[in-house]
């Protein structure tokens, strides 16, 4: 990655560390620098972070390599890239994928092939997923390519600055054609896995728009303002319109052998330059055809 370069504008003297904080870099973050082989310079010469900044010193960070978890094996496959800069990896996950490997999936999910694209074109870099997705669902990933920049996008996350929506596929009529559901969510007590409404939960909201009712399905549009585990599923279910294919949380895979979710939009600021970011994705064959 390119160094990350910052001019302090502010009139009144201030410590780096100070700066470099409202600049949202972490401590963990310069300790990563501090220890891993990165720089911190200012004016072109390397300092440390007690530094007196003046108005219009130039700061630049250079972060350390990165490297892939021992365990992590970097595998060819078909990656959909949709957007890529030196912050940035923006690709299409397809249906039936995983997003990391898990015991049952160990090999072939989109982290071991994104691994193999960061060796082949030589980034410095393990994998930060800023936005996993269920194995089941489709659409918009999200990939940080160091720990700074993961970090920024999870503020923006925090702050609701960042925006992901979904279209999905759910059993019945749903009635009303715009609302929003406030639920908590936590774990089930009986599963390791499966997640509930519950008093105890984190605090969760979806807001939901449908686009079509179709004899007895809806075809629905969702907006993600937090990001708890399973949470459109738990959701959906919640109110009684489980995702078509969803047979962990109600829904019946008659028609569609896989929960039918989509990311169809993603929308957030550049960490580095700032600019407002939009990317959109089509439905996947199998859900345009239900459709």
């Amino acid at each position: 990655m390119r160094p990350f370069q910052l001019t302090y504008t502010a009139e009144n003297q201030s410590l780096l560390r100070e700066a470099l904080g409202e600049w949202g870099i972490s401590k963990r973050t310069l300790a990563s620098v501090k220890y891993g082989g990165g720089q911190i310079l200012v004016n072109g010469a390397e300092v440390t972070v007690r530094h007196p900044l003046k108005k219009g010193d130039a700061v630049t960070v250079i972060f350390p390599n990165e490297e892939h978890g021992k365990g992590l094996l970097a595998e060819d496959g078909n990656l959909d890239i949709v957007y890529e800069d030196d912050a940035l990896l923006i690709v299409e996950k397809p249906p039936l994928q995983n997003t990391i490997p898990s015991r049952e999936h160990p090999f072939g999910s989109l982290a071991n092939i994104v691994a193999k694209h960061f060796n082949d074109n030589g980034i410095p870099s393990t994998l930060h997923i800023a936005t996993r997705l269920d194995r089941d669902t489709s659409g918009l990933v999200c990939i940080a390519k160091n720990r700074h920049i993961h970090h920024m996008i999870s503020m923006q996350q925090q702050e609701k600055k960042m925006k992901r929506r979904y279209e999905a596929l759910v059993h019945g009529l749903v009635e009303k054609d715009e609302f929003t559901i406030t639920a908590p969510i936590g774990r089930k007590n009986t599963s390791i896995i499966e997640r509930e409404v519950r008093e105890d939960g984190q605090f969760a909201e979806t807001e939901v728009r449908v686009l079509k009712r179709i004899r007895d399905y809806s075809h629905i549009s969702l907006q993600l303002n937090t990001g708890r585990t399973h949470q459109i599923r738990v959701h959906l279910a919640h109110i009684g319109h489980p995702l078509v294919g969803d047979d962990l949380y109600g829904g019946k895979r008659e028609r569609l052998d896989r929960q039918a979710l989509h990311c169809t939009e993603l929308e957030l600021i550049h960490p580095v330059s700032g600019e407002k970011l939009f990317f959109s994705s089509s439905l996947n064959r199998d859900m345009q055809a239900l459709v």
